[in-house]
């Protein structure tokens, strides 16, 4: 649950409460769009100017709302139904080939987040995690470990990052993990869309790249918390203790006990 416990002047703080009937399944985040539908818009309102169409930013709230929904199951056919639409055709087009500024609803996303839940004791928690996929069609999908199933599996992986203080926590930064076996692909890549140049990285390095978005003078964290598959990472403990001005949090939580068992970094 994220929320805020004094009053503010900046946009209200959208509450997302996520529970679940079972301790083994996944969680639902779920909301009331009925009870916190101004509120949800004053929250979309944030990213307005990152479309360049009323068209796109419209139906990316409505495709946000279904994600927010107790869906059992989430893909363009069913949440166009939940959204009312006959054909999934709007949502196709906002996720394949509409242009709004991607990277820049990340950074507003990432202020909203640390503004309202601010850096005293702040933890930037960094974890990786996937998608089961059916097919080799969908962007960086392959069969390899991921947390969600506990084995490997055909699977698109990414790595995460939250922040995290004793007022609560939200998502704020994303890195998709793109295999080896895509990126040594040009054909393939081009064919979904990647970028030319796109070279290869390992988790840990996707990672880094993440942190160091995170180290600006309003937004670093006190601390960067991860597990093994980080902690196991030399160049990426390197990174995070540059000794350079503004390029390293306060501190550093790595797990790094070799006798853990877990996935390659890779």
């Amino acid at each position: 649950m994220t929320g805020v416990a004094e009053e503010t002047e900046q946009p209200p703080l959208i509450i997302v409460v996520v529970k679940t009937l079972m301790t083994t399944a996944a969680a639902y985040p779920s909301l009331d769009i009925d009870v916190c539908g101004e509120r949800f818009s004053q929250f979309m309102g944030l990213f307005a100017h990152r479309f360049r169409r009323v068209e796109p930013r419209r139906h990316a709230a409505a495709f946000i709302s279904t994600l927010l929904a107790e869906l059992p199951r989430v893909n363009c056919w069913t949440a166009a139904e939940h959204a009312g639409h006959r054909t999934p055709d709007a949502f196709q087009n906002l996720l394949a080939r509409a242009k709004w500024d991607h990277d820049g609803v990340r950074d507003d996303l990432r202020d909203y987040v640390v503004g309202h839940l601010g850096t005293d004791q702040s933890v930037l928690v960094l974890d990786e995690t996937g998608d089961l996929k059916k097919g080799t069609a969908t962007v960086a999908t392959q069969r390899q470990y991921t947390g969600t199933a506990g084995r490997i599996e055909n699977a698109q992986v990414a790595v995460y990052a939250v922040w995290a203080t004793p007022h609560g926590h939200g998502f704020v930064d994303r890195e998709l993990y793109v295999p080896e076996s895509w990126t040594d692909d040009p054909e393939r890549c081009a064919a979904a869309g990647l970028p030319d140049d796109l070279a290869f990285a390992t988790k840990p390095e996707l990672a880094a790249v993440i942190v160091k978005r995170c180290l600006a003078p309003r937004t670093r964290p006190g601390y960067v918390a991860a597990d093994e598959v980080y902690g196991n990472a030399g160049q990426f403990r390197t990174d995070l203790e540059d000794p350079r001005p503004g390029l390293r949090p306060g501190r550093v939580l790595l797990d790094h006990d070799r006798r853990r068992s877990g996935p390659n970094p890779g």
